[in-house]
């Protein structure tokens, strides 16, 4: 049992030497022949890591809504003036008159010049109640937030994004208590927000100096600002009535007549997220098929391949059958030459494929992602790849007449 088992080995050593052997004999063409599989199996990582890519900027773009949330914004469309605006009162006839609404507020936002010292930039200014914060799920990195009495006094005061932090202050500084300027009016830092990294909507809350609403339309943006409220639904299974009860409510609100077309939009933060990955998944799904393309072309490549190696060794094939070899043999020889060009190329097609994703990253050229499935499931297709169009020729090899394969010449 124990010299059989390694008269086995050593069979199978020989037979692995010798296919590494004839691959080697041809270095240009062994090359050539794994080319594809290491483009295949790189583009098969690199799309994994774009889709990862995809997804983790879809998350972080809604990560401060929720599933249940709805925003409500001005139509933009045909026929609309510029009196065709939602106003901060809206927020509380949406939750007073609409069903399944919990929550509701209103943020009146607009561009206006923010400066500090010798820095001056433009930034959003986002007028919001003391309700704002908790709905948008924002939190502080230091100081406090707007309160109700800041919106009664009408108080020049401020809470900053992080960019707005970083752009306007040196490092190290603490912006709290300090005094800039928005729109020609001095306000009062009372807060600086964690960094958010994402949008609420339209809006880029790092980038932007949120005051009490009553500041913002009585002395920073006037008519110029333009509301957009966020309404939380108690159940996200409730969103399409909550949407509905919102549209009758807000068109009563701004007596529109039966022929007018609503002067607001509704979108609800489900939907949007669900369009948004659907979106992600299927451009993976669509580069993930050009990469499966890449690999099944060169897997054709390796069967022509494989089929030449077959012609150029008939007469040694012929030999080895007429001293004794078996079909098994010649097979396996011909087939582990197949599967050696496949890992060889899924290996070299991994690691370029893992290098590449920190150089895309670091130049930012699209956003991506670590993912494990690129990796496996690139390398697995290779050796799929390897043994699927390998089989034939190695087949075709093993059946060869010993007269007619010693004939060949």
């Amino acid at each position: 049992m124990i010299i059989s088992c390694i008269a086995t080995i050593n069979m199978t050593w020989e037979i692995i030497k010798m296919a590494f052997e004839s691959l080697m004999a041809k270095k240009t063409r062994t090359f050539l022949s794994m080319l594809g599989v290491i483009i295949g199996v790189a583009t098969v990582i690199a799309v994994f890591a774009v889709g990862q890519g995809a997804q983790n900027s879809v998350n972080a773009q809604f990560q401060n809504l929720s599933v249940n949330s709805i925003i409500i914004m001005p139509n933009r469309g045909r026929g609309f003036t510029s009196s065709s605006r939602l106003a901060t009162a809206d927020a509380q006839v949406i939750l007073n008159k609409s069903e399944n609404i919990v929550s509701a507020t209103g943020a009146i936002q607009g561009q206006a010049s923010v400066s500090y010292g010798s820095v001056d930039k433009n930034y959003s200014v986002v007028g919001v109640d003391q309700n704002y914060f908790m709905i948008s799920n924002l939190r502080l990195a230091s100081g406090r937030a707007i309160t109700e009495a800041d919106i009664k006094d009408k108080a020049m005061v401020a809470v900053i994004g992080s960019t707005a932090v970083s752009d306007l202050y040196e490092s190290g500084s603490d912006p709290l208590n300090t005094m800039i300027t928005v729109a020609g009016k001095k306000l009062a830092v009372i807060g600086v927000l964690q960094p958010v990294g994402s949008r609420i909507g339209p809006l880029s809350i790092d980038s932007a100096v949120i005051v009490p609403s009553t500041t913002a339309e009585k002395s920073l943006l006037g008519t110029r600002g333009e509301v957009m409220i966020t309404a939380q639904v108690d159940d996200v299974a409730n969103t399409s009535a909550a949407t509905t009860s919102i549209t009758s409510a807000l068109r009563t609100e701004h007596k529109l007549s039966l022929s007018q077309a609503d002067d607001f939009r509704i979108l609800d933060a489900g939907s949007m997220v669900a369009a948004a990955q659907e979106s992600a998944n299927t451009l993976t799904a669509l580069l993930t098929a050009i990469a499966a393309i890449t690999l099944l072309v060169s897997g054709i490549g390796i069967m022509n391949v494989m089929f030449v190696i077959v012609s150029e060794r008939t007469k040694e094939i012929g030999i080895a059958k007429a001293i004794g070899g078996k079909q098994a043999d010649i097979l396996s020889q011909f087939l582990l030459e197949s599967i050696i060009l496949s890992v060889i190329g899924g290996l070299v097609g991994m690691l370029i494929g893992q290098v590449a994703i920190p150089v895309i990253s670091y130049f930012n050229w699209i956003a991506v992602g670590s993912s494990a499935t690129g990796p496996i499931l690139g390398f697995s297709f290779s050796v799929l790849v390897g043994v699927f169009f390998g089989f034939y020729p190695a087949y075709k090899a093993s059946r060869l007449d010993p007269v007619d394969a010693l004939r060949s010449e």
